[in-house]
């Protein structure tokens, strides 16, 4: 039973690496540029995609996964510097919807190239792996989980190290001042949309492989990603790190009892809602403090 409960954990510790990632880069794009990006996970869609699509025209791994990479890199690009600039002044809540517009684009551009024969995609790292504690996990499920916590690690000393990451975080403050203050607005906001596209990329890519290769299922990735943000309050990346784990976890532990098995999609909304009340107690006692 204990084996059980491992491969569980493990599934749900790959799985929540992914939500986590998707989770750090809309956090990364929101204290940047004011966007929720809702089509992230179409993003990662159409990057997956096009990764099994030059793998079956016989080109090599390492160029299909790049290609993952470059796909999501200008997908939103494109949409931070064609579309999203008219939105700039904009209230957030609008900024969000427009990017909901994108999605349907992107799921509908999808549907007209690829139709709805079911795909795998397979990573040479899924025939590898290594035993832990009894469970065998592939090199591809510790790539998810490593990759996750050194993105953590990597973006937090590039905001705080760099001078385009103090640009960065300037420009989440205030965007009209930061422009006052001669900070490169377009330049700062274009590196933004472009970690985010290449984390969207290599999201899409992994989510492929680990979970399912399905644009519709890919796509709404996007959900777990957002509750992983709202629980790092769209700006802590190490809480959004832990909360898109929790999902992860959260969603694979479920399934093993099924009573609560038709909860499982429940699980984002779930982790947020609590995360959410607790800051809201945690703000309450503060008040009550200085009172």
């Amino acid at each position: 039973m204990l084996k059980v409960y491992g491969l569980f954990l493990v599934s749900g510790l790959a799985v929540g690496s992914l939500y986590a990632l998707g989770g750090i880069g809309l956090v990364i794009l929101r204290r940047s540029t004011g966007v929720l990006n809702f089509a992230y996970g179409a993003i990662a869609a159409v990057s997956a995609m096009m990764c099994w699509q030059v793998l079956q025209w016989g080109a090599p791994g390492p160029i299909a996964w790049g290609i993952a990479i470059l796909v999501g890199v200008t997908l939103s690009v494109f949409y931070g510097r064609l579309l999203a600039p008219s939105l700039a002044w904009r209230e957030p809540a609008v900024k969000a919807v427009a990017t909901l517009g994108y999605t349907l684009i992107l799921l509908g551009m999808v549907g007209v190239i690829w139709d709805d024969s079911p795909r795998k995609l397979v990573l040479p790292t899924d025939k590898e792996g290594v035993w832990i504690l009894g469970v065998r996990v592939t090199v591809t499920r510790l790539i998810a989980f490593g990759s996750s916590i050194f993105v953590v690690f990597a973006m937090i000393q590039f905001l705080d190290r760099t001078r385009i990451g103090l640009n960065m975080r300037a420009l989440a403050d205030n965007r009209d001042h930061s422009a006052l203050l001669g900070i490169p607005v377009i330049k700062v906001e274009t590196m933004a949309w472009t970690i985010s596209g290449a984390l969207a990329g290599f999201t899409g890519l992994m989510f492929g492989d680990l979970v399912r290769l399905d644009p519709t299922v890919i796509t709404f990735m996007v959900i777990p990603a957002t509750a992983a943000a709202i629980c790092g309050r769209l700006t802590s990346l190490p809480w959004t790190l832990i909360g898109g784990l929790s999902i992860g976890v959260l969603e694979a532990m479920l399934t093993l009892y099924k009573p609560l098995a038709p909860l499982r999609a429940m699980t984002p909304f779930i982790v947020a809602g609590c995360v959410i009340l607790w800051m809201q107690a945690g703000q309450r006692l503060t008040f009550a403090a200085e009172e």
